[in-house]
């Protein structure tokens, strides 16, 4: 029964942190147009850094409850999945072009700064305050990058479109923003409380469980846009989000409280890197991710999966 009581806890928890986030978004977002900001500062900003609230949410909660492992393992295994399950299943439903500059700029940055994550993390064994200034720095210059390259007309970005009187917008920010709060620690409790029932490690919890509830928009998002024959910009976006994660997300954390770094965690950096590369492979010849390249990476996922399961 507490094992039932707990998994339903978790799963509140996850559907409180997506609806969270869509109505901050929204609610955001509106508020940000009616004062006459443009479309294209809104996406780059409250929109993208909207979609790694739940991840961004979970690791803070997760950190402050003195559970680190779950931070890590959150984003990890986030940026993990987002590369070899999203975008294997949505490659799998349809073949998924690829833009240049995701190919050239997007993925190797992707790829620098998972380097230097797990070399921030290794090194001292914790991402500390000037860990978080350095990853923050490195958040503001590829936000810079993604501003000029859309005023370029080279990278695509979300518009949101909103209805609803001004009261109303403000109404739905403070309440998403209140959903993300409380769906975080329910979410960060319950996994807690599971990886202590079945005797699983905080690591496998963050890297399995809450990797993927917190990446339940992406994988939504990106398959729903597969089947409908629009995912022309859907690597761009997990790739985006996976850069998000580790600096703004582990960034932000770092700045409030030190994220410890178990020794653990490299292996699980070395694969995130080696499914970027992975990913990059596949793409780089055609500069399209096809049904075989997604069969890969899925099984690639598997692999990782039965690995953590049998440590």
């Amino acid at each position: 029964m507490t094992i039932l009581i707990e998994l339903a806890l978790l799963a509140i928890g996850f559907f409180l942190l997506v609806k969270g986030a869509d109505w901050f978004v929204e609610g955001a977002s509106g508020i940000a147009d009616r004062f006459g900001i443009p479309q294209l500062v809104i996406g780059l900003t409250v929109v993208a850094m909207g979609t790694s609230a739940p991840e961004a949410a979970v690791s803070i909660a997760a950190a402050l409850k003195g559970t680190a492992d779950i931070t890590v393992g959150n984003v990890v295994g986030s940026n993990i999945m987002n590369i070899l399950v999203i975008l294997g299943l949505a490659s799998v439903i349809t073949v998924i072009a690829v833009s240049k500059t995701t190919v050239h700029y997007e993925i190797p940055f992707m790829l620098a700064i998972t380097v230097v994550f797990a070399y921030l993390g290794y090194a001292d064994g914790e991402i500390g305050f000037m860990d978080g200034i350095i990853l923050w720095g490195c958040f503001i210059a590829y936000l810079s990058y993604m501003f000029v390259m859309c005023n370029k007309g080279l990278m695509q970005t979300e518009e949101v479109i909103v209805s609803g009187s001004f009261p109303m917008l403000i109404i739905k920010g403070i309440i998403g923003m209140g959903l993300i709060i409380f769906g975080s620690d329910i979410t960060v409790d319950a996994a807690t409380e599971l990886a202590k029932i079945f005797g699983m490690s905080e690591r496998l919890i963050g890297l399995t469980i809450v990797a993927f509830g917190t990446s339940l928009p992406e994988l939504v998002t990106s398959v729903v846009a597969a089947r409908r024959g629009k995912a022309d910009i859907a690597i761009g976006n997990i790739v985006g989000s996976n850069i998000f994660n580790i600096l703004f997300v582990v960034g932000t954390s770092a700045l409030i409280i030190p994220i410890v770094f178990a020794e653990k965690f490299l292996f699980d950096c070395m694969i995130a890197f080696g499914a970027g590369v992975l990913l990059w492979i596949c793409i780089a010849r055609k500069k399209e991710l096809d049904r075989v390249g997604g069969l890969v990476l899925l099984i690639c996922y598997g692999a990782y999966f039965g690995y953590l399961m049998v440590q």
